[in-house]
Parts: structure tokens; sequence; C-alpha cells
């Protein structure tokens, strides 16, 4: 393995969304992460070809049934020999299952057990079921996404899944196996997408203290589309070009190449009451001209200027080519991991797993027997995919 985490041993209880998302980025920068999937999962050999969900990439998977008492009594001989056990169940019941942080870290005293809900793990809403689209929204986030007059518009489920929740998670687990390696104490870790999404939005809660951002009036304001010179703007042959012309001369340029050098009304750069029939005058003239025309006008300037690209041509733009940010595993296109060090250059070691295709190799490189595993599959505590590539 390499990269900067490469020696801890981390983990994740399967989940979807925010949790695979963490494991992931801990993968990619070197950890050893299992992936504990259910046994029930698990209904023949796995597949010869990868998993689809690239979220899962870089990591071994083994099926135990924590119903089961020895597969609950095998997970805990797993946290034995882990730095972190991250999970995303709803409050309780990791609990229940009898594998809770009392009982983890009773094993393990410097284990990191990393938690993910949408709520957190207390409050009126702790046990309430959501979604990302619910989470932003009781953040304070959703609400400044979307053009004056119009409805918000959900941001993909970026927001609180993935950079409220998921990246929070990675976050903290990192904080906390470094904190151990001083205190030699491990703790819990209460990731809330609800939390992590208001955090998002702290520069805006200073705007709004300042003055500069009027949260009552959406789609006004510098950042939330607006101003005239911080949009997206369609262009003849219905693609899209984006603008982040704030600083004075970054406008400059941007008047400079559009020929409105001058133009006495956008000189007034900053007059928002003037903003709106800007606006209008620049649609006019982005829609005269093609998106890659534009492009040839405004790449490598600095207007603050990119086109607006699909997943697909992003993979293919040059500067991503030539920065290597998206690279392909098993046949599937994907980001590589980021960020980039200097020394610990992270990769992604394997392609993703399928329920159980790991089970016995993983129990075996963490120390236990192989009658043991052979009785646990029996039992049904623990079940194989039964691939022999391990």
């Amino acid at each position: 393995m390499a990269g900067p985490l490469t020696g801890y041993r981390i983990i994740e209880i399967a989940g979807i969304g925010p949790g695979p998302f963490a494991a992931m980025l801990l993968a990619d920068m070197g950890a050893e992460v299992i992936r504990v999937e259910r046994a029930q999962s698990v209904r023949g050999p796995a597949p010869e070809t990868a998993h689809y969900d690239v979220m899962l990439r870089g990591r071994r998977n083994v099926a135990l049934d924590l119903k089961h008492p020895d597969g609950v009594a095998t997970l805990l001989d797993l946290v034995e020999h882990a730095d972190a056990l991250i999970e995303g169940f709803r409050p309780g019941v990791m609990e229940r299952l009898g594998v809770g942080p009392d009982v983890c870290r009773a094993r393990n005293p410097k284990l990191v057990f990393g938690r993910m809900t949408g709520w957190g793990q207390d409050g009126p809403y702790a046990q309430a079921a959501g979604h990302d689209i619910n989470y932003i929204s009781l953040a304070g986030a959703l609400a400044h996404f979307g053009r004056a007059g119009e409805a918000p518009v959900p941001p993909l489920n970026m927001v609180g899944d993935f950079g409220g929740g998921g990246m929070f998670l990675a976050y903290g687990v990192v904080c906390a196996l470094l904190e151990a390696q001083r205190s030699g104490a491990g703790q819990v870790v209460d990731t809330a997408m609800v939390d992590g999404a208001a955090v998002l939005m702290s520069m805006f809660w200073a705007f709004r203290t300042i003055g500069m951002f009027d949260e009552n009036a959406p789609g006004t304001n510098l950042l939330d589309t607006g101003a005239h010179f911080y949009d997206v703007f369609e262009c003849s042959d219905g693609k899209y070009i984006s603008l982040g012309s704030i600083e004075p001369q970054f406008y400059a340029e941007l008047m400079r190449i559009t020929g409105l050098q001058g133009d006495e009304e956008f000189v007034k750069q900053m007059d928002k009451s003037m903003w709106p029939h800007l606006k209008d005058r620049l649609k006019a003239l982005f829609v005269t001209k093609s998106r890659d025309e534009w492009c040839a006008l405004m790449e490598h300037t600095d207007v603050c200027f990119a086109p607006v690209l699909t997943m697909g041509e992003a993979a293919q733009h040059p500067h991503n080519v030539a920065r290597g940010t998206f690279i392909e595993v098993a046949g599937v296109t994907q980001p590589k991991p980021a960020p980039r060090f200097s020394r610990t250059a992270p990769e992604v070691v394997s392609a993703p797993a399928h329920a159980g295709q790991h089970s016995r190799a993983v129990l075996a490189d963490w120390g236990i027997a192989a009658d043991r595993i052979d009785a646990l599959v029996a039992s049904g505590a623990v079940a194989d995919a039964g691939r022999a590539d391990g």
C-alpha cells in the first residue's frame, strides 16, 4: 500500500452514502480498510467483474452475521487489531447488536469509534429518518441554493452526504487517530451531516453578520447567482460557461475580452441595482458564440473562466488529462485520490469488491485461526463468496 495512512487498520461497517465515501477516502490514503458486509448479502460466488460502486474501491470485503453470537464475537476479535471503526446506523443500533463503542473500546481502549448519522447521536431529530436534502435544509444551507424568485435547488447530495458527512467523518477519524498517538486512548467521533453542512456555511455566516449576504433574498447576492460577473451563461450551442470575475483586475479582463471595456453601465460593477440588467446584457452577448469559441477567447486568461463540463467531458479535458485527475480501474473511469502528496503518494490498490469476497483471507490476515474460520463459515456467522483469489 501507499499513502500517508499506510499502517492504519480501519473497520467499516457497511452502509450507504457518506460512510462508504469516508471509507474510500481513508483507503485512498493508504489505510487498510475492511468493509464488514451483512452475511445475508452473500448469495453465491462473487462475480468475476468488479462491483460497480466506485466508492467501494481500495478495500477488502468480509461478510458477518451480526445477529449471530459468533458473528459479533468475530467482529470484536477484529476490533482488537483495529485502529478505528466507522459505522452509519441510527443511534443505538450498534449498541443493540452488542458492538457499541463501550463494548468495542473495552476490547481495544485505543480504538477510534467513528459514527455517521444525519441528525447526530442526540437531539429531537436523532431517531428520525432523513436524507441529504433534509439535513442541509435544517442546517440553513439549502435555502440559499437557487435563483431569485425560484424554489431552492438541491445541489445533488454533495453538501450533506459527502461534504458535510463523509469528509467530516474521515477528517474526524484522522484527528482522533492523531490524538490517540499522544494519549494512548481512543474516543467516539459523532459526525452529523447537519453539523457538517452548517460548518460548510461558515463564510456566509460571516458575510451575513457584516451585511454582505441577505439571507432573505436568495439569488441576489454576490455568490448565489445575483451578480452578473459570477454565474453561468448559455452559449449558442446550448452549452454553458462559468464566470467568477469578482476582483477588479479579473473583471477588467472580462471587460477587455468581451469588448465591454469602458462601457458606462458595466463600469458600475458593484452597483447591485444594476446587476439584473447587466446580466441580461451578458446573456445576450454569450449566446452569440459557441462554448468552444468562448473557450478560445477566455481559457488561460485571468477572467476566472471555465467551460461547464459534464463528467464525461471533464475526464477528457486537457487540463485534467495532464494532471491525471481521472483514472481507470477495472474498466471504470473515476476520480483519482486527492489530495496529492510529494512523498507518500496515494493510489487505488484494488477495484470495488463484492460482499464476502475476501472473508476467509481477511480473517486469516487479522489473526483468526483457519479451523475457527471453517467453523464460523459452517455456522453461518461468516459468509464467504467463494472466490479463490482472496
